[in-house]
């Protein structure tokens, strides 16, 4: 892939053998109470790298790429499930590799809200806290529908236009920030792992394994998941939020109040679905302080 400047993405890396010749690339910087971040589709773990750089003075910053993404290995279907209950599983290989002798604050934005909800459901006991970003962890809302791009994501043309042109990644650096457009460096560093038709192909499986009906896979996860939220409704809870965003929008920051009563909620309503990206200054300072409390 090309290269991401270092200036930016100043970290060591760190490999977990997922097994059948499969390596998950992962953040492991700074030392302490840890915090699991947990990031969605099209971006990898560049998307948290001002939070790591802000906690890893007195956090222990732990931030996977999942199987496909950012700076993890890219198999083709042959080689991998790209599933979310394999996804699920991934995390959960990875957390119990690292025999954390504390509980977590979970950070998720997007995809990572299914994938680090999953998680944590199987293992309540293991969360401390909770920071959620954009996402969700249950069924689109009732009176939410697919966007349309993403629904045309789902169709040959669209297929072959994020494999062909790295559609989805592009153009999620171009509508993701609405507050403060995102720099052509900035921009190019996003995509800069999906620079291949080979290399493209979790970008467009995530679009395709969105479960929408009961007859979807994993659509049973995703009820089991939703089923076992109440688990966290004590838990303290920050949810930070772009009004902007055109996929995850108030229908789902509804759903979490309902979940998630006691978390406190801060509203960007000019911000974007790359949240921690457009109001960093306002962002990454307010997941310091809870997280540091």
């Amino acid at each position: 892939m090309s290269e991401v400047s270092q200036v930016h993405y100043p970290f060591k890396s760190n490999i977990f053998d997922r097994g059948a010749g499969l390596q998950m690339h992962y953040l492991d910087e700074g030392e302490g109470a840890p915090v699991l971040m947990v990031h969605g589709n099209p971006s990898w773990s560049f998307y948290y790298r001002n939070l790591v750089k802000a906690l890893s003075g007195s956090h222990r910053c732990i931030v996977p790429d999942h199987i496909g993404m950012g700076l993890s290995d890219k198999p083709d279907d042959a080689a991998y499930n790209y599933t979310l209950a394999q996804r699920i599983d991934d995390l959960e290989a990875l957390i119990s590799s690292l025999k954390l002798s504390q509980p977590v604050t979970l950070v998720v934005h997007d995809w990572g809200g299914m994938i680090g909800f999953g998680w944590a459901v199987r293992h309540p006991e293991q969360v401390a806290s909770i920071v959620i970003l954009n996402t969700g962890a249950f069924p689109l809302p009732k009176e939410k529908a697919l966007p349309g791009l993403l629904k045309l994501t789902r169709t040959p043309l669209g297929a072959f236009l994020v494999r062909g042109f790295n559609a989805f990644s592009w153009g999620a650096t171009k509508m993701g920030c609405t507050r403060n457009k995102m720099s052509s460096e900035i921009s190019q560093a996003y995509c800069a792992p999906y620079d291949s038709w080979a290399n493209r192909i979790a970008t467009l499986r995530f679009v395709q394994d969105i479960p929408l009906a009961p007859e979807d896979r994993g659509f049973d996860l995703v009820e089991n998941v939703a089923a076992n939220l109440h688990r966290f409704n004590a838990t303290p809870a920050l949810i930070v939020w772009g009004g902007k965003d055109f996929v995850f929008d108030d229908a789902f920051l509804k759903q979490w109040r309902q979940y998630l009563p006691q978390a406190k909620v801060h509203f960007l309503a000019d911000a974007g679905h790359y949240v921690l990206e457009d109001a960093a200054e306002e962002v990454i300072p307010l997941i310091s302080n809870f997280v540091r409390a």
